[in-house]
């Protein structure tokens, strides 16, 4: 007789003596990298400002990495909350074309205004990530509205959010965190291109 599974129900909610540190430590971490800079900020500095044992901080964030994952997922959950509920042509009520074209120019000066977070991101031991989820499902569902007749829109779709995300605007961007390569300007003039093609 084969085993059944038994269901255990949804995950633990977080402890609240636990969501009270996560809260601090970002709170500390973020104070951190604006007094500091990114490349001053470690697990054991952030430690000793938060008041907390090294062992908190690495359940938390797992690695140096980690700290500033957790630093932009902060900010990208508003930055979706705009997305998805924020004024068009960004938020709903634009045209899909209109709301593809927003949201490239906004996704581009999110990542460009906090390259130093997403290269301090970065962990060595992980492959690099093409694409943010949110971003794909997001470009995905504006296509199928825009051009449901373009064929492969989930291929098209991890094309056009690649040249959005990380990769990309890290290599246009000098390695000592400086202005980029390629102004911000031109790289949102070439999405624009990019959609009105496809969606032609």
């Amino acid at each position: 007789m084969e085993p059944i599974a038994i269901p255990l129900g949804g995950p633990r909610e977080e402890r609240a003596d636990a969501a009270r540190n996560r809260a601090h430590l970002i709170e500390v971490a973020r104070a951190m990298v604006d007094e500091l800079g990114a490349d001053k900020v470690t697990m054991d500095g952030l430690a000793e400002r938060a008041g907390l044992g090294k062992g908190t901080v690495f359940r938390r964030f797992g690695t140096r990495a980690g700290i500033f994952l957790a630093l932009l997922d902060v900010e990208e959950t508003a930055f979706q909350e705009r997305v998805l509920n924020g004024p068009p042509p960004l938020g709903p009520g634009a045209p899909a074309v209109d709301r593809l074209v927003a949201f490239g120019h906004a996704r581009m000066e999110f990542l460009v205004e906090r390259t130093v977070l997403a290269r301090a991101a970065l962990d060595p031991a992980q492959p690099i990530p093409v694409s943010a989820s949110p971003s794909l499902f997001h470009v995905q569902m504006l296509l199928r509205e825009a051009c449901p007749d373009v064929p492969a829109i989930p291929a098209l779709a991890l094309q056009l959010t690649a040249a959005l995300e990380g990769p990309l605007l890290l290599y246009l961007r000098a390695s000592d965190g400086t202005a980029p390569v390629a102004m911000p300007r031109d790289l949102a003039a070439g999405w624009k291109t990019l959609v009105e093609r496809v969606c032609g």
